[in-house]
């Protein structure tokens, strides 16, 4: 199995043509930041970013979603979404438990009320974006540190998005170790509690994480084929294993053919 990537091209052009000329005009704000993880305020829409996982979702006939921290992606997502919906007139494969719909879990209350309100102010169908919120603490997988949420919602997506949560909001330790110090960095082993559940052809986002990346690689115990995008900084993962059977065969299908 392989990914689908999109064609480089102008993304704001690009954009315009999608009918989200605000994208654009919010991605030319300027805003200085020395370090990008500490910032308590939204980003401003990236461009080259927004495009790939817009474009992600449409060239891999994607058809649910699993996001770990909302924004902007939250938005370029379900937009992308909503075009394949329409596509494939409303229709999933059999065993699509939650078809076009985007699942969002935050532990920022603050960030998930902002998404929201983006949504319902950008979209018609805001009722296929689900925002759950939930505490992210410090935990053990395998004996290694790391974080996880305390609640997780009910979903098996094909496509995940990685981008949450910040170091910055971890407020327990664990033997006095914590991931809220400048020094450390985010990782997450939420994925790997659940990834005995995913089925072939899941495709994996994560939006630079390196070493969280390294993390999951070092735990998965299914065949994840891994690319890396230096330019994006963005890693991708596909589950590519054999058929589950019948239904996974179905899905599969949905996913190569072409309209």
């Amino acid at each position: 199995m392989k990914i689908n990537f999109p064609k480089k091209t102008d993304e704001k052009k690009f954009f315009i043509k999608e009918g989200m000329k605000f994208l654009v005009s919010l991605s030319e704000k300027k805003v200085k930041l020395k370090d990008v993880r500490v910032n308590s305020q939204p980003h401003l829409p990236v461009l080259k970013d927004l495009y790939y996982l817009y474009q992600l979702i449409i060239l891999n006939n994607r058809t649910t979603v699993l996001e770990y921290g909302c924004g902007w992606s939250t938005l370029a997502m379900h937009l992308a979404l909503m075009k394949n919906k329409n596509k494939n007139n409303g229709v999933a494969f059999t065993r699509c438990g939650n078809p076009f719909e985007l699942i969002s879990l935050d532990n920022s209350k603050k960030f998930i009320n902002i998404s929201k309100q983006r949504i319902k102010k950008f979209s018609k169908n805001f009722k296929k974006v689900t925002f759950n919120y939930s505490e992210a603490v410090m935990s053990k997988f395998n004996g290694r540190y790391c974080t996880e949420y305390s609640k997780h919602p009910v979903v098996n997506p094909d496509f995940i998005y990685l981008d949450g949560p910040s170091q910055w909001t971890i407020r327990n330790k664990i033997q006095n170790f914590t991931l809220n110090h400048f020094s450390m960095m985010p990782m997450v082993a939420d994925i790997l509690k659940y990834e005995h559940f995913l089925t072939p052809g899941t495709i994996i986002v994560s939006d630079g994480r390196t070493a969280n990346v390294r993390f999951l690689k070092s735990n998965f115990q299914r065949n994840w084929r891994h690319y890396y995008k230096k330019e994006m900084d963005q890693h991708y993962f596909i589950l590519d294993e054999a058929s589950l059977g019948r239904w996974n065969d179905e899905q599969i299908y949905y996913y190569r053919r072409k309209r």
